[in-house]
């Protein structure tokens, strides 16, 4: 019998969620040999080539066009979807851009600040355009399981994914929840 297929992006946060995956330490080596992690910012890959998924994992919240489409991408491509940390559950602190129009932030972060000497916002097709606000990736995309905090635990990420690998949708007990 084929692996369940997993696959985690990285948006708009500051990788402390796929930080917490790898603090799984032992637990990590009784869950790994039971998937095949196809695309992760923590192993090399090529292109966001999502293909028959079991499990999409989503960190962080979706900013700009090119994290929009991947959501869209992702989530027609898996069978449970999992926004992972308070950015991709919540928006989180990305949001607070929501407040200012996209141009100014870029021209205040590149051109204003009191660092910069002849600054300019950066321009190029490689460069995905910022979405008009930062959003949670449920306003996005439908989600299937919420795992937020900043990070999450490693015990409840653990927990989650043991429970899908069992083929249920975990809903998270009160004490996973929690912020040190």
């Amino acid at each position: 019998m084929a692996k369940p297929k997993v696959a985690t992006v990285w948006f708009e946060a500051c990788a402390g969620c796929h930080m917490s995956f790898l603090d799984l330490d032992e637990s990590l080596l009784s869950i790994l040999p039971q998937v095949e992690l196809t695309v992760s910012p923590i192993t090399d890959f090529k292109d966001y080539d999502f293909q028959d998924l079991t499990v999409g994992i989503i960190e962080g919240a979706i900013g700009n066009e090119e994290q929009f489409e991947l959501a869209h991408k992702l989530r027609k491509k898996c069978k449970v979807l999992m926004a992972w940390g308070d950015c991709a559950v919540f928006g989180g602190i990305n949001t607070l851009r929501n407040w200012i129009p996209a141009e100014e932030v870029l021209r205040r972060g590149y051109v204003e600040t009191e660092s910069t000497v002849q600054g300019a916002v950066p321009r190029h097709e490689d460069l995905p355009p910022l979405l008009d606000k930062v959003l949670p990736v449920n306003q996005v995309v439908g989600v299937d399981v919420f795992v937020p905090g900043c990070p999450p635990s490693p015990e409840a990420i653990a927990y989650t994914l043991t429970q899908i690998l069992k083929g249920r949708l975990p809903v998270l007990p009160g004490d996973m929840i929690h912020f040190d």
